[in-house]
């Protein structure tokens, strides 16, 4: 290995470049910029320190930002900070300190994290949460939402969590051990007086254009639509009656009226207000609803009661049970049991000794064996009275319409979003409690309602904060208090995007007309675990924000990439596991770049991926290497002329640029930054096996490299462009193009490669040790018309398409037996170079031959070699001769 083989100083780069694009502004995005590329990762919170997903993140996002600008026109690709939350708060109390110094150290500290990475952030753009001057804007758009009537305060069943002292919202509560997103402790339930935001209102619109994101992961979609969870249905009336209970009529909702006939019980939610009553007076029913209902245990438990329940369409009295897979907050919290159609009511009945009748099958004399499974499919109806033989749709449709008090419903398993936080370090509601006017918005003009000074004590500080409770009513004057809940972070993070377009804007909270033009967001990278959170609600912020302010788009987010995990041997990296990877650690060992590049190189960036040591030094050696290649090139006086050997590096230059600008553009960053490295290993390559490289080729080919590895590992690209000579900074280069037709690439690299893997597999398996000579026979026209046919024709048989072509026929058996091979093959079928295209392509490559098996090679076309050679080769697969 070569001194310049050894390594360049990467802090000492690193250092010096972020100084040049400081002084030169160059990710700043000016506010006139028309239709800028809005790129954006999901705002981190600021934990202290970077970790290895957030460099991921953020290093997707910067190398597609970079591209972006080396393509032409305005970037927009600003960063800020998701400040407020508990994890401060908690820090706070630890220290005796207070959230907002702990915050701003933290920030101070991730923002250098985030410089030293290279990443090119407009740092004029940048927010800050917890900052007065972003909250007031949290509290505007409160009275902006309830002005629009879509904001109420009522008392709820919520759920809490002990540890952190607060409320959490549905989408918080985390597995089928409903634990707390933070901390993982078990939540309970409380009832509370909240302030909702009625996310509900959109749930039709949020579910509907679900389909219209097409730029958005099939999972992402799925997760909300199951979230949203829109049911079409009937609402049926059943008389339920007893001992205790007084006559009463309960709704339940199913969405298979159709199998009314098959309901042999009734059920209620352990927290029904029937359930609650008996639990008073029945024993039994007291110790399941406290004790022992598992709604979610893997199997349904439930206990009988001394009520019963009418069918509304049959008559039939059912046994009513109180049964845990029956919930409150879902539909009406009862439900008609249908054990012979509905896996979950089969297997509770079969556990309580329930009858099971089939109603429904696949056709009127085929009914079906449900005493194992339920038959869950839609058929024909039989058993069921003047509706037996009807479809199941038809008979749904038609049970609803006859019956008393049955109603077609829609139901949603979305559920208004609850805001409300007994914490401190958050945006405070700007509402106060009057005792004549009740709860009254503080007007606009006062806003932001600011923080008082922390008070390090156990619940909701503010509440003890008695001083800056006591205020005076907006509406009466009269002595009021302050609302001392504060809202959920999560609406922090539902329209930050917006605030990017406008960040000093002091009348309003973005500048209308510019995020028409700005946004959507056409590119935005983050965790699929903010599928049903943070995603959601941003999109019916949007929404409202589109109806109440005018705004003409709709949907924040154009595309969406869900960034996988960074692994360390197969497991998620966590600090509780203690097998984390530090950033500064490796930004200070191999150097920034290595990092990014290690990181886009190993995987998909939708695909989780193992951290290695070996790969970064890996990484680290292929970019000494090429600052090692650029330094020699520069010094050196290449004078050769453009041969077929330089061809050939044209055209892998070409090529190289055609790929790698696609897979950027798709985000596939593994497989455009190896094709930078594949080219850079051919320019390398070819310097050292030529006597005289082509000066001009080679230093266009460096260049190319650079260029693509810019937006990726943009330090080392800065300080190699400046190598070569060129004026400004790469980052404002333009991006390359290609100089020739790329149409052909693939197949011609797929030629030469399945060339050199035949050399190898004869080589290989005639023991030879020391070849002479090579041949590369092309196959001859008529194979190429041949296979040019099978590819176009839509004949259910080649060997008769191809035989049409009079050419093909005079070949007789040859033509037969190619046929047959081409039959065998159809669905593999590629294109391959015309003849005469292989011919000029291998012989461009026969260097790569020579080089490999140390041996002269010869191209012949298929006049010119012998004839059994000629029978064995076929296009894109030329026959192969080794002569010792």
């Amino acid at each position: 290995m070569s001194e310049l083989d050894h390594g360049y100083d990467h802090t000492a780069v690193e250092r010096r470049w972020q100084e040049r694009w400081d002084d030169a502004d160059a990710y700043r995005t000016p506010d006139d910029a028309e239709e800028p590329t809005y790129v954006l990762g999901m705002y981190p919170y600021p934990s202290g320190q970077l970790h290895m997903g957030h460099v991921r993140n953020y290093t997707i996002t910067d190398a597609y930002a970079r591209f972006r600008r080396m393509q032409g026109g305005d970037v927009l690709h600003p960063m800020g900070w998701d400040a407020f939350g508990l994890p401060a708060e908690n820090a706070a109390k630890e220290r005796d300190s207070n959230p907002r110094d702990w915050t701003v150290d933290c920030i101070e500290t991730m923002k250098g994290q985030m410089e030293s990475m290279g990443f090119g952030y407009d740092w004029d753009r940048e927010v800050t949460t917890c900052e007065p001057e972003y909250y007031r804007w949290n509290q505007w758009l409160f009275g902006l939402f309830h002005d629009a009537g879509l904001v109420e305060r009522r008392d709820a069943d919520v759920n809490w969590c002990p540890s952190c002292e607060t409320v959490l919202a549905d989408e918080q509560v985390e597995g089928d051990e409903e634990l707390c997103w933070r901390c993982d402790t078990p939540v309970a339930e409380r009832e509370l007086a909240q302030w909702f935001l009625e996310i509900t209102e959109y749930a039709d619109e949020l579910l509907d254009e679900i389909d219209h994101l097409d730029g958005w992961p099939d999972s992402v979609r799925e997760m909300q639509r199951n979230w949203i969870g829109r049911q079409e249905g009937t609402r049926l009336p059943f008389e339920v009656n007893g001992p205790g209970v007084e006559e009463r009529t309960v709704e339940a909702f199913t969405t298979r009226a159709d199998t009314v006939y098959g309901a042999t019980f009734f059920a209620l939610a352990p927290g029904h207000e029937i359930s609650q009553r008996l639990a008073e007076t029945d024993e039994t029913v007291h110790e399941f609803v406290h004790h022992e209902a598992d709604p979610d245990g893997d199997e349904p438990n439930g206990v009988p009661t001394d009520l019963t329940a009418t069918n509304p369409v049959t008559g039939e009295e059912l046994p009513v049970y109180v049964a845990d897979f029956v919930l409150s907050d879902v539909g009406t919290g009862a439900l008609m049991g249908v054990p012979g159609h509905d896996e979950r009511d089969h297997a509770f009945a079969s556990k309580l000794g329930i009858d099971i009748d089939p109603v429904i099958a696949p056709d009127a004399d085929d009914v079906p064996d449900v005493s194992e499974h339920a038959y869950t499919e839609d058929g024909v109806l039989v058993d069921s009275g003047a509706y037996s033989g009807l479809a199941s749709a038809d008979a749904r449709e038609q049970i609803t319409e006859d019956t008393d008090g049955a109603t077609f419903h829609t139901q949603y398993r979305l559920r208004d979003w609850g805001i409300s936080r007994q914490r401190y370090w958050g945006t405070p509601i700007p509402v106060v409690h009057c005792d004549d006017c009740g709860p009254v918005l503080v007007p606009d003009e006062e806003l932001p309602v600011e923080l008082p000074a922390f008070i390090n004590t156990t619940g909701n500080p503010l509440d003890a904060a008695e001083e800056w409770k006591q205020t005076t009513c907006p509406d009466c004057g009269a002595p009021a208090t302050r609302e001392t809940d504060t809202m959920d972070t999560f609406v922090d993070s539902s329209w930050y995007f917006l605030r990017y377009v406008s960040p000093e804007l002091e009348a309003t909270p973005f500048d209308a007309e510019r995020a028409d033009d700005w946004m959507p967001v056409d590119q935005y990278v983050g965790g699929i675990e903010h599928a049903v959170m943070h995603l959601l609600y941003s999109r019916f912020f949007q929404k409202v924000l589109a109806d109440e302010m005018g705004l003409d788009h709709r949907e924040p987010f154009t595309n969406l990439l869900a960034q996988g995990m960074v692994q360390l041997e197969g497991s998620k990296m966590s600090k509780s596991k203690g097998n984390t990877v530090s950033p500064q650690r490796i930004v200070e060992e191999y150097g920034a770049d290595t990092a990014r590049l290690f990181m886009m190189q190993a995987a998909q960036p939708d695909r989780a991926f193992d951290w290695t040591e070996e790969g970064v030094r890996s990484t680290r050696a292929f970019l000494n290497r090429l600052h090692g290649d650029v330094t020699r090139f520069v010094r050196s006086e290449a004078t050769g002329e453009r041969d077929a050997t330089a061809a050939y590096l044209r055209d892998e230059i070409d090529a190289a640029i055609d790929v790698a600008t696609a897979e950027y553009d798709d985000l596939t960053f593994n497989v455009a930054t190896r094709e930078a490295q594949s080219l850079a290993r051919t320019v390398r390559g070819y310097v050292d096996y030529v006597d005289e490289p082509h000066a001009d080729t080679v230093e266009r080919g460096l260049r190319v490299v650079v260029k693509l590895l810019a937006p990726v590992a943009p330090h080392v690209a800065e300080e190699l462009w400046d190598e070569l000579g060129y004026e400004g900074l790469v980052v404002d280069a333009d991006w390359p193009e290609p100089a020739a037709d790329t149409a052909d690439a693939a197949a011609r690299r797929r030629l030469v490669e399945n060339t050199r893997e035949d050399i190898r597999d004869i080589v290989d398996v005639a023991g030879i040790e020391d070849p002479a000579r090579i041949d590369a026979v092309i196959s001859p026209a008529w194979k190429h018309r041949a296979l040019e046919i099978a590819v176009e024709s839509d004949a259910p048989n080649v060997i008769s398409a191809i035989m049409e072509d009079s050419e093909i026929r005079e070949q007789g058996d040859a033509a037969a037996d190619y046929g047959q091979s081409l039959q065998a093959e159809r669905e593999a079928l590629t294109r391959a170079l015309p003849p005469e295209r292989e011919y000029e392509a291998l012989n461009r490559a026969t260097w790569l031959i020579e080089r490999e098996f140390d041996a002269d090679v010869r191209v012949l076309p298929a006049e010119e070699a012998n004839d059994s050679a000629v029978a064995e080769a076929e296009p894109g697969r030329p026959a192969i001769e080794i002569h010792e």
